[in-house]
């Protein structure tokens, strides 16, 4: 993030750089939050190297416990453990600090982080509010220290090879771009009790609480932030059914979990516009029975990506057959390629290094890619591929959704985080710019 003085948001005080690492000296990390996610984490930071994990924090013994016992079984050194973690953001021997803690909390805990000079790793989910996220960018411009989401999706080899198709001008010039999260989630209506987090959302909210998997890919496809910004979305939900009909099934009905309702609605609908023009359709639904897509759509003026096509049409490229009608007359029609029959020839630099040797660790090995960049950013004390304003943007989705939701689908602006300066921001460069 360029540094910029602002009279609204001085520089904290206490803001302490951690020392800068040199040469091979591997990066000191924190991790903040020690559940589910952290467990999957830790596969990918055992396998990638370059990283002391020097403590860890969590308030619950149990979580501390099983994270600890992750160690020893791995025969790793054992981090130290703290309870509080500005006990922790205090410490001059961390360099940087993963935040994979609750979707309430993880944004003002990054925004702590680089107001102590540490770089943050915030993991996926929606923001809150847009002052939240205000506070995130401010801090990263106060303090030039940089803080990336670890959207895992942004390095995953179909969506990096259509990147790559694009910015070598196959696909023209591009129109619109379609993506989501669809997953069957119902198992959430039997985890309200229990507290769960995610449950509790589904419960109470109605929006897309889940849009990164597919909109970081896309944001960075259309050069958002950088020569482009969305504009404004509207967001329709559907009625709500498939939660509370798992429930009833579990608990049974005229019980008081049977008979929870659940604000989500089954499908939420957005649409984003851009300011070059394009439009993006955003689809989030998990409480129905289907399986698992991010239905990624990419299209241009001359080709095309389908992610549940597992397909290509590219213009003069792709096959098109002639064909009569049943009255004799000519038609044609057009043929997708496989996606894999273009990794040979456009397969992204990253993922031809990734031929050589396959990414270890979670998610078919996307977690390390985005580690390994985060890591690779903190070394160098350089900027993170992702940065503050492609978080700001990407995570505003979910409650300028509620908003659009809640004020019966009208149109809803999208904040500049950059104030102005995607207008003459460049692209990034370096091994892992995306």
């Amino acid at each position: 993030m360029a540094s910029r003085k602002s009279a609204a948001t001085p520089r904290p005080s206490r803001a302490r750089r951690a020392p800068r690492p040199s040469g091979p000296a591997p990066v000191r990390l924190g991790i903040i939050g020690l559940g589910v996610r952290t467990e999957v984490l830790l596969v990918s930071l055992f396998a990638i190297g370059g990283v002391e994990l020097v403590a860890v924090c969590d308030v619950r013994d149990a979580a501390i416990a099983k994270i600890l016992g992750i160690f020893q079984r791995h025969g790793r050194k054992a981090p130290d453990v703290e309870r509080d973690y500005r006990r922790l953001l205090e410490r001059a021997d961390i360099d940087a600090v993963l935040v994979p803690t609750s979707w309430n909390s993880h944004l003002p805990i990054a925004t702590e982080a680089l107001q102590a000079g540490k770089y943050a790793g915030v993991e996926v989910g929606g923001a809150s509010s847009t002052e939240e996220l205000w506070r995130l960018v401010r801090a990263a411009e106060a303090t030039g220290v940089s803080c990336m989401m670890l959207e895992n999706c942004c390095y995953a080899r179909n969506e990096m090879l259509v990147m790559n198709l694009v910015r070598q001008g196959l696909f023209g010039e591009l129109i619109h771009c379609a993506g989501g999260y669809e997953h069957d989630l119902r198992e959430l209506a039997c985890m309200v009790e229990q507290g769960n987090e995610r449950a509790l959302h589904n419960r109470f909210r109605n929006g897309d609480i889940y849009p990164t998997h597919q909109l970081g890919p896309i944001a960075k496809i259309l050069d958002i932030n950088r020569g482009n910004r969305f504009l404004s979305l509207t967001s329709t939900a559907s009625k709500s059914r498939g939660m509370q009909l798992a429930a009833q099934r579990h608990y049974g009905a005229g019980t008081p979990y049977g008979d929870m309702p659940f604000n989500m609605g089954d499908v939420i609908t957005t649409v984003i516009k851009c300011a070059n023009g394009e439009t993006v359709t955003l689809t989030h639904g998990i409480a129905l029975p289907r399986p698992y897509s991010r239905n990624g759509r990419v299209q241009g003026t001359r080709g095309i990506w389908l992610e549940d096509a597992d397909g290509i049409y590219i213009d003069g490229i792709s096959p098109s057959i002639e064909q009569i009608d049943v009255a004799g007359n000519p038609y044609t029609t057009h043929k997708w390629d496989r996606v894999d029959s273009f990794y040979e020839q456009y397969d992204h630099p990253i993922w031809q290094d990734c031929r050589r040797q396959q990414p270890a660790g979670g998610h078919g090995g996307i977690d390390s890619l985005a580690l390994r960049a985060f890591f690779d950013a903190v070394r160098t004390r350089g900027e993170t591929p992702i940065d503050a304003y492609d978080v700001a943007a990407w995570m505003s989705v979910t409650c300028l959704s509620e908003q659009s939701i809640a004020l019966g689908s009208q149109p809803v602006a999208f904040p500049d985080f950059t104030d102005g300066k995607w207008i003459t921001r460049g692209r990034a460069t370096g091994p892992w710019a995306l």
